[in-house]
């Protein structure tokens, strides 16, 4: 459940983040007796802090009751590196990547033991996925989850698994010690593949996209169908898509550099 707890202890600012926490993906609109609930506060308390969250916008509500995020916190959210430097950055070469593939293209990233995708874009002729901008999926069945796990510091993988590994199809992987030969084998070849693992029909490939000093900050992939999908050729596009960003950060870093020395 959203929110942390029904401690009267609470500090206005926590109970305020845990209202915004109410929402995710599945529960995008909600009334204002299910944001008290997700966020474990009392009714009164939920009343108050919604309604000068409305006045900032922070929240906005529908003609039927229903709240939503507000434009304004979306805005603030566009602030963020991620979608201000990185995506800003990639987006040119996802943009070729979907015109040449035809399938869809991810830019995806860690947070804790989650993939949060950053930029999706699609084809009418790609398969239909689940994954959404903004939207999060677990780092251990997508292609972009196990390139950022395999690069992540090995205490992210060891708590990754003590959390235990959901099963979403019969190809997804839920044993630690397969999933940690399989992740020797991403950062050995260069590149991720899920075979059906987070959805039934679907197969995903995905490559590190690294920073100016080599660090791993972003997963590039593509997902195709299952029946048609050929791993070598979804890769020899990706490669280079990955290399270009990377060059690009680079370059972007040196001239930041540039600017400070003057």
């Amino acid at each position: 459940m959203a929110g942390n707890s029904r401690d009267p202890g609470r500090s206005v600012t926590a109970r305020a983040l845990s209202v915004l926490t109410a929402f995710d993906i599945e529960h995008a609109r909600l009334t204002l007796t299910a944001i008290a609930r997700r966020a474990e506060i009392p009714l009164a308390t939920a009343h108050r802090l919604v309604r000068e969250l409305e006045m900032w916008g922070a929240l906005e509500r529908d003609g039927e009751g229903r709240y939503t995020i507000g434009l304004r916190l979306w805005e603030i959210g566009l602030l963020a590196p991620v979608n201000s430097r990185l995506r800003e950055i990639a987006l040119p070469f996802m943009q070729d990547l979907c015109q040449s593939t035809h399938d869809n293209v991810h830019l995806a990233v860690r947070d804790g033991m989650e993939v949060v995708y950053v930029e999706k874009l699609t084809s009418p002729r790609a398969v239909s996925i689940i994954s959404r901008i903004g939207g999060r999926l677990p780092l251990h069945s997508t292609s972009v989850g196990k390139v950022l796990l395999a690069h992540a510091p090995s205490v992210v993988m060891h708590q990754y698994c003590e959390r235990g590994l959901s099963r979403f199809t019969a190809y997804t992987i839920t044993e630690p010690g397969r999933l940690g030969r399989e992740l020797q084998t991403v950062r050995s070849r260069g590149f991720a593949q899920a075979n059906e693992e987070m959805t039934l029909g679907n197969c995903s490939v995905a490559v590190p996209v690294h920073d100016a000093d080599g660090v791993v900050v972003a997963a590039l992939g593509v997902v195709a169908h299952s029946v048609r999908a050929e791993v070598s050729k979804l890769v020899k596009p990706l490669l280079p898509a990955a290399e270009a960003i990377r060059q690009r950060l680079v370059e972007q870093d040196r001239a930041n550099l540039d600017l400070l020395s003057h």
